[in-house]
């Protein structure tokens, strides 16, 4: 695996940490929120329909978060960020310390902590390109993806092992402190202006008291980029139908054989599964800088993840082999991920990246929310298993079409790297 991007940038490398260890406790806290609300409603559509209010959230922090990301300075908002993600954090917290909280007070905590999280994430992606070299960008992504899915295995592992020994609030907690990290290494790196020259226009223009038109601004570069458009569509399509991870709780006791007090452990061990075929993938990807053709890999990649699924929930039974078709799935969305972020990271000039990556962090992060929602009802209406199923065999079904609809996807190829960093 190509390692120069941690070598060569001081910043990079302290916003890759931070962020390592704050991430971490978020998968914590994810795990937490499905397996509260099994218990507090055994009901599958209310456990999936969190994922509703994570998204109206997101989609706030997001897309009015981006015109501030293009013209302010990004590393006191990124710092702003992760210090609103505390205090929503404390929410949760708060609630598993009541014992019984309301639902809705759940609800709440989960959209707060999804909503200032899509922000930072932006903010983070959108300084990224400026702190590392435009041909290190694959390789960037990759180790992104590398720290992500590696807290995703180390999060719900611990987070299960956590909530099964020490309850709740305690896992709610080790969230909360994890995101200190973030906060120091924010505060260590350099300023994240934008271009003078940039913030002139934009003055000028009075664009900083219209944050709409900014808006707008960025939807219009968005519809005349249709392979950029299509990277979107396909992760929706694989998220939305593809991602069962609300379903995890109730499939360990109904499918597994996990009782009461150890479904955390068995479900963090599910989730853990999807990332550690995403490591195991991350660890491997020096050949992606070799392919060209960024976006078919993206389209088969989508097709295997969906293969994963189908083959996760026809397992019967079999935590094994569940928990490798999980892998496989895993793998194959990491390779997607590395794809989609080098094609947004080559078409997107930088006055547009805030707004851009606001578009891409709602699709990353809001498409598994609706997928919560599809698998949570689908279930109600059917059954867990079927629910996986159908949700995996809908997502090559989704691939296939997608790819006749918008066949510069499978032709795009990658640009020339040849522009250093600004």
């Amino acid at each position: 695996m190509d390692l120069t991007p941690l070598r060569s940038s001081r910043d990079f490398r302290l916003l890759w940490f931070g962020e390592l260890l704050s991430s971490a406790g978020s998968q914590i806290a994810v795990v937490a929120v499905f397996v509260q609300l099994t218990e507090l409603t055994e009901s599958l559509a209310v456990v999936g329909l969190v994922g509703m209010a994570r998204l109206f959230a997101l989609a706030l922090g997001s897309f009015l978060g981006g015109p501030l990301i293009d013209t302010r300075d990004r590393r006191r908002l990124l710092l702003g960020a992760e210090v609103c993600q505390i205090a929503s954090s404390a929410v949760l917290l708060i609630g598993a310390l009541i014992g019984d909280p309301p639902v809705a007070l759940v609800y709440v905590g989960a959209a707060l902590t999804a909503g200032f999280g899509g922000f930072a994430a932006a903010t983070r992606s959108a300084i990224i390109p400026n702190v590392v070299s435009r041909a290190q960008l694959p390789s960037t992504l990759s180790l992104n993806q590398l720290m992500y899915n590696t807290t995703m295995i180390v999060g719900p592992a611990i987070g299960g092992l956590i909530i099964d020994g020490f309850g709740l609030s305690v896992a709610y907690a080790v969230n909360v402190v994890s995101f200190v990290a973030a906060i120091v290494a924010g505060f260590l790196i350099k300023r994240q202006v934008p271009k003078q020259e940039f913030l002139a226009t934009e003055a000028r223009r009075g664009s900083f008291a219209h944050g709409w038109s900014q808006l707008t601004e960025g939807f219009r570069f968005l519809r005349g980029q249709r392979v950029l458009k299509s990277t979107f569509y396909v992760d929706l399509i694989a998220m939305i139908f593809g991602m069962p991870r609300a379903l995890f709780p109730v499939l360990a006791i109904t499918e597994f054989g996990a009782s009461t007090a150890s479904k955390g452990s068995v479900a963090g061990a599910m989730f853990a599964a999807v990332a550690a075929g995403a490591v195991i993938a991350a660890l491997t990807t020096g050949w992606v800088r070799h392919v060209q053709r960024h976006g078919l890999a993206v389209l088969w990649a989508v097709a295997v993840w969906g293969l994963g699924i189908i083959l996760f929930g026809l397992s019967d039974g079999v935590l094994p082999l569940a928990l490798a078709s999980l892998a496989l799935a895993g793998a194959a969305d990491v390779v997607s991920a590395v794809f989609r972020g080098s094609i947004l990271q080559s078409t997107v000039p930088d006055n547009l990246r805030g707004r851009m990556s606001s578009v891409n962090i709602l699709v990353v992060a809001g498409g598994p929310n609706l997928g919560d929602v599809e698998a949570g009802l689908v279930a109600s209406a059917f059954s867990p298993v079927a629910s996986v199923v159908i949700g995996g065999a809908a997502c090559i079904v989704g691939v296939v079409v997608l790819s006749l609809i918008i066949p510069e996807l499978a032709r795009y190829r990658a640009p020339v790297a040849s522009e250093a960093k600004s």
